[in-house]
């Protein structure tokens, strides 16, 4: 066992991350000091300041930060500048919140001379590696204390076992979810229970953000939403900071059934899982900012963008945000973006986002080129001669073949 004197853990205040903070006390002898972030997860992340508190935490080693700002600003935005989307259905709500606390972690550590830090990530999950590499790549000697990895408290009897024998009191709330969930501004999972099946449908009750799209209003709502540079601005003709901006859009969608997806998703350990995802707001938001950009984009630079797109949704699905591949990724993404700007209309009814007009300033639509009435700046001859070029390869391959 590595020595260490004193350890950041990131620390929500549940079950395995009391446990995790006494279990750390036990076996590693040293100083704790716990961060909690809210990255607007729904619930008070307060009470767990005095759980710390309670569990022999002192006052100064208690960092509870609002980082819901930074979370849509600095991560989710620049993301959804790429349309990212993994395999082809997920929009990435829990993979993209983990380096922002990889990253906080590693600063508190610094600032608090701390040599380690801890999660209570499992050993089968992603969240292990999208901690420990996004940690790794802000400070290399930076020490990691993985509990899952090292106990043998591998189900929750024993860790309920653990936590009586340890005085450690745990909330029984009246109704609280028997699912794995995770929760952020962007989006809340479900795993666990009966989702280990992936022929069993979910339960309705166990959706949380939204209605189902059958119970969702019977009369269509229509927004819109204003873009600059790439990233949404305002709704509805007001202008909001990123935070709020991602509030109002997961009402939206949420009151109208929207964002609901059932997944088996290939984990980067190796091994497929089945989770249940609401994404209100995402959902609306990639829509919206997909419209603007077939407005704003060059087709060769739009397809450009599409084609990096997996590899990129890849990188941080596999806790990569922080790599050199991913900024360099980045980089030109933002290139695309600059002038992608202006309002999107749409309609939300019954589960389905509906685009019902854009306009930009910088938009590329241009209406006498593309009309199909009589116009006077496209000769319609000169096609023929782009196919003749562009078939050519295939009509000397054919004589080729036709001649053997």
């Amino acid at each position: 066992m590595i020595q260490i004197k004193k350890v950041v853990l990131a620390y929500s205040g549940g079950l395995d991350t009391s446990v995790i903070l006494k279990w750390l006390g036990d076996n590693y002898h040293c100083e704790v000091v716990t961060f909690t972030a809210d990255i607007g997860q729904g619930e008070e992340v307060e009470p767990a300041r005095a759980k710390a508190l309670k569990l022999g935490i002192k006052s100064e080693n208690i960092f509870i930060e609002d980082l819901r700002e930074e979370f849509i600003r600095d991560f989710v935005f620049p993301m959804f500048r790429a349309n990212t989307i993994y395999e082809g259905e997920y929009l990435l709500g829990t993979s993209i919140a983990r380096p922002l606390i990889a990253k906080r972690l590693v600063e508190i550590a610094k600032s608090v001379g701390a040599d380690a830090i801890a999660h209570g990530a499992t050993g089968k999950g992603n969240d292990q590696v999208r901690f420990e590499l996004g940690a790794y790549a802000l400070n290399p000697d930076i020490k990691v204390i993985a509990p899952w990895r090292e106990w043998d408290l591998n189900s929750r009897e024993k860790l309920l076992a653990y936590a009586e024998s340890a005085g450690i009191m745990i909330d029984k709330k009246p109704n609280k979810s028997p699912y794995s969930m995770d929760a952020n501004l962007l989006h809340i999972s479900y795993e666990g229970q009966i989702l280990e099946d992936p022929n069993v449908e979910p339960e309705e009750d166990m959706w949380r953000w939204s209605v189902s799209p059958l119970n969702a209003p019977d009369k269509p709502e229509s927004i819109s939403i204003e873009f600059e540079n790439g990233d949404g601005v305002g709704i509805n003709g007001v202008k909001l900071n990123p935070a709020r901006f991602w509030e109002k859009l997961n009402e939206l969608g949420g009151k109208h059934g929207i964002g609901r997806l059932d997944l088996v998703e290939n984990r980067y350990v190796g091994m497929k899982s089945r989770g249940c995802y609401e994404t209100p707001g995402g959902t609306i938001y990639l829509k919206a900012h997909r419209a603007i950009e077939s407005l704003c984009l060059d087709r060769e630079e739009a397809h450009l963008k599409d084609s990096i797109m997996p590899k990129y949704a890849e990188l941080i699905y596999n806790g990569y945000w922080f790599s050199p591949e991913r900024e360099a990724l980045q980089a030109l993404i933002d290139k695309t973006q600059q002038k992608v700007s202006g309002v999107v209309r749409l309609k939300l009814y019954k589960g389905n986002v509906i685009v019902i007009g854009r306009e930009s300033k910088n938009s590329l639509f241009n209406a006498a080129y593309s009309t199909f009435e009589e116009d006077s700046v496209y000769n319609q001859k000169d096609a023929a001669g782009f196919i003749k070029l562009n078939a050519l390869r295939f009509i000397i391959a054919g004589k080729a073949n036709r001649d053997k």
